[in-house]
């Protein structure tokens, strides 16, 4: 019997309380939450998994040669050592590229070091690798070159910003889950409203609410539409519908609505006069009065491959009732992503619901665990990362550019920008080699910089790509804070078991860098990291005294259990807007949404929304060579890649191998059966998968998530003589393209790629197992 008491933590994908059982935890979820999510269970059995990192690893040909550009990245061998010395080699690096030596004005010799992207190691508001990193550096290099919005919704997160205002803010705007629940009648889903990715949320979830929203939403007659291409990118609901359009030809199929809407006199045109502006300078182009080609249902339906009779029905459909058009981050990580975000508020501008309960316009309600959430009244915890003096930054997918082509101009937000010339990669936390994209340039980038590290806990593909690699804790190795911007739980996260090997805490291993360089004080203030987590925990704390709600002190927050957060009652965003649009207006340069921008128009785009034929999409000229539209989307059974080797995400694999879905028609067109090794291919590389049917994936498209931890091999399909590049584990990401999403925002465009799909004949080559990904020598 297992007497050992349940202690508390949170995760990305959700709070919950665990005990030792066995080389194990038994994971038990909150049981305030009504929908937990299983990925909370790949923890059960991590933190002692072969994949895990107990020692520091430096590079065999960094040893040998030196710092400096070197293509052995990704294919050499590793060498243990201890600390005291694989910490004194990084710090003379660091201090041989500046650290330690900042002067009082000028530049800083953090202008040649990136410092990572975004990680998901930790759902603590302390022990959040990222900002750790981005603290270190700014105390010893005085700044790093940054990077900006995210991999997810970069190019969303730009056209919002712009025409709508702050991105940050919009997405976690009205309506709620509980508005649409209660008063929506229809729910227009660009992107459907997928359960995979409300797993997830930054902070962790104390309640996973969207599925039962949903169904009592659907249970009171709202009507659900999913367009996607994917049925299940929207839970079986009573009467939902699923209109699969050509992937990438969304904008298309809105067009199409909104010129019925415009023939049929069902536009509000009392809202568009006072919440927008550019309207009349939209409605030519959607006449066909600019170029000639006018947008009707026809059009489209030649276009979207859905048939102009049922455009017109949704447009007039939507126009019946209380509509909310909903859009997710997937349309727009594609080429030309801001359009389809863009159209989708314009649709919703012109619907004129805006002011209605449950009705109007939302950017990644279905994307993200916390949208649709009502805002907390109190500030979070929150660490304080110093002042980067280093102004220089790259849009957060431009990351190979950054490092292939150091001074090479490009556009941001009409902005003309170089690259800087980096010498120094310092990543703690990300896993650019799964979250990146055309992963053999990712490879040929990772060889220019003169040292890379990386603070890991497993041995990822980029660990196998650095030159000294620090073994981190895992969040359950740590004690925390857990909370998120609007989830009504604050979650101690208390130490589920010991650090794995001597593995340690990222806060530890920065502060024993900075001591080497000089720094120390600077970065740590004096403080352990229990003491930091004290000092900005008394933030949240005095916040809940003041409005006299309980405020435990921190030693018995950390010992007893979640302390709840109060919700604001202040009105949102939009419903301010929509009382006082003058007093109120928006962040953007008119006060209004902006259905024509100037500014975009400035800086080299249509000025309003259109209708941008891709280069890889199913109506194009480069789909006679590779036929099928490749969705690459996020997976169901993990975050990202994280804790790929747990139980649930192994769970969705097959032969070890991830699993690609194709509809049954397409199957027996190319003979091939479920249960088939297949291999996906363009020419960016090959990845293998093992083949499932399904009624529920359009014709024509394939779909293989993320997540696979990336393990090329040069291989010879079977039949030829040439040998390719080819994850045999089952990542997309050396099949998608690295191109921006435009010049405007250069999001990244990975969601849509064109693929040939074949059978893998002969012999299988096996999957690699995700202890061998890093090779690794004793010391």
């Amino acid at each position: 019997m297992n007497d050992a008491p349940f202690r508390f933590h949170s995760s990305h994908w959700g709070a919950f309380r665990a005990r030792a059982q066995g080389a194990g935890l038994e994971i038990r979820p909150l049981d305030s939450d009504p929908d937990p999510s299983p990925i909370i269970h790949n923890l059960a059995t991590a933190l002692d998994h072969p994949a895990r990192l107990g020692r520091p690893l430096v590079r065999r040909g960094w040893l040998a040669d030196g710092p400096g550009p070197d293509d052995r990245r990704g294919s050499d061998t590793y060498v243990e050592m201890d600390w005291d010395r694989a910490l004194d080699l990084a710090a003379g690096e660091l201090a041989r590229l500046g650290a330690g030596t900042l002067p009082e004005a000028g530049p800083m010799p953090g202008a040649h070091v990136f410092g990572g992207s975004y990680g998901w190691s930790s759902a603590g508001r302390f022990h959040h690798a990222q900002g750790l990193l981005h603290r270190f550096l700014n105390s010893v290099f005085g700044g790093y070159v940054s990077s900006v919005n995210t991999y997810s919704s970069a190019a969303g997160e730009v056209v919002m910003e712009i025409v709508y205002g702050a991105a940050s803010l919009m997405t976690k705007d009205a309506p709620y889950w509980d508005e649409i629940a209660e008063h929506s009648d229809m729910v227009l889903a660009f992107g459907g409203l997928p359960l995979r990715p409300m797993q997830v949320a930054p902070g962790g979830a104390s309640a996973h609410v969207a599925r039962g929203a949903m169904e009592r939403a659907a249970r009171r007659g709202c009507r659900f539409v999913c367009v996607s291409p994917l049925s299940d990118d929207l839970p079986d609901l009573p009467g939902a519908r699923w209109i699969a359009p050509r992937p990438a030809t969304d904008v298309a199929l809105m067009l199409g609505m909104a010129w019925h809407l415009e023939e049929q006199d069902l536009v509000n045109r009392d809202y568009l006069a006072r919440y927008t502006s550019g309207y009349d300078r939209f409605l030519p182009y959607l006449k066909g009065e600019t170029d000639g080609i006018p947008k009707t249902p026809s059009w489209a339906a030649a276009i979207t491959g859905i048939p102009a009779a049922t455009i017109r029905e949704l447009a007039a459909q939507a126009a019946a009732g209380r509509t909310h058009v909903s859009v997710t981050y997937s349309l727009q990580r594609a080429e030309n992503g801001e359009q389809p975000i863009w159209m989708a508020l314009v649709l919703a501008s012109m619907l004129g619901q805006g002011k209605l309960k449950g009705a109007g316009f939302t950017y990644s309600l279905g994307s993200m665990g916390d949208r649709g959430r009502r805002p907390l009244a109190v500030p979070l915890p929150r660490l304080p990362q110093g002042r980067n003096r280093v102004p220089d930054f790259i849009p957060v997918a431009r990351i190979s550019e950054l490092l292939l082509h150091p001074g090479k101009a490009y556009t941001y937000k009409g902005e003309t920008r170089h690259y800087a010339d980096i010498r120094l990669v310092y990543w703690a936390g990300g896993n650019p080699f799964h979250h990146h994209q055309d992963l053999q340039r990712l490879t040929r980038a990772f060889a220019r910089p003169d040292t890379i590290i990386v603070h890991d806990s497993v041995g990822t593909a980029t660990a196998a790509h650095a030159d000294i690699i620090f073994p981190a804790t895992l969040t359950a190795e740590r004690e925390d804070i857990g909370a998120a911007g609007n989830d009504p739980l604050m979650i101690p996260m208390q130490r589920l078991g010991q650090p794995f090997g001597e593995a340690r805490d990222d806060y530890d291993i920065f502060a024993a860098l900075a001591r080497r360089l000089g720094c120390g004080e600077g970065y740590t203030e004096g403080l352990d990291a229990r003491g930091w987590q004290e000092r900005i925990y008394q933030r949240t704390q005095e916040a809940l005294a003041r409005m006299g709600l309980p405020a435990p002190d921190f030693a018995d927050f950390m010992r007893g259990g979640p302390v709840a957060l109060p919700l604001s009652d202040t009105p949102s965003r939009m419903d301010r807007f929509h009382a006082d649009p003058e007093g109120s207006a928006l962040p953007t340069d008119s006060g209004r949404i902006e259905i024509f921008c100037p500014r975009i128009a400035r800086a080299g785009l249509p000025g309003h929304p259109v209708w941008m034929e891709p280069e890889e999409w199913l109506g194009g000229a480069l789909a006679d060579r590779f036929p099928f539209q490749l969705v690459a989307n996020q997976p169901q059974g993990k975050l990202h890649s994280q804790l790929d080797f747990g139980a649930v995400s192994m769970q969705t694999k097959r032969r070890g191998r991830e699993v690609a879905r194709m509809n049954p028609t397409d199957a027996a067109r190319l003979g091939l059966t479920g249960g088939d090794t297949i291999l996906l291919r363009n020419d960016r590389g090959g990845a293998l998968a093992v083949l499932e049917l399904s009624p529920r994936v359009r014709e024509r498209v394939i779909q293989l998530s993320t997540g696979a931890w990336y393990a090329p091999r040069r291989l010879t399909p079977p039949g030829e003589s040439r040998e390719m590049t080819i994850c045999v584990n089952g990542n997309p990401n050396i099949l998608t393209s690295d191109r921006g999403a435009s010049i405007l925002s250069q999001g990244c465009a990975g969601q849509l790629t064109l693929v040939d799909v074949t059978k893998w004949t002969g012999e299988v080559p096996e999957p690699v197992p995700h202890r061998d990904i890093l090779p690794r020598l004793p010391g």
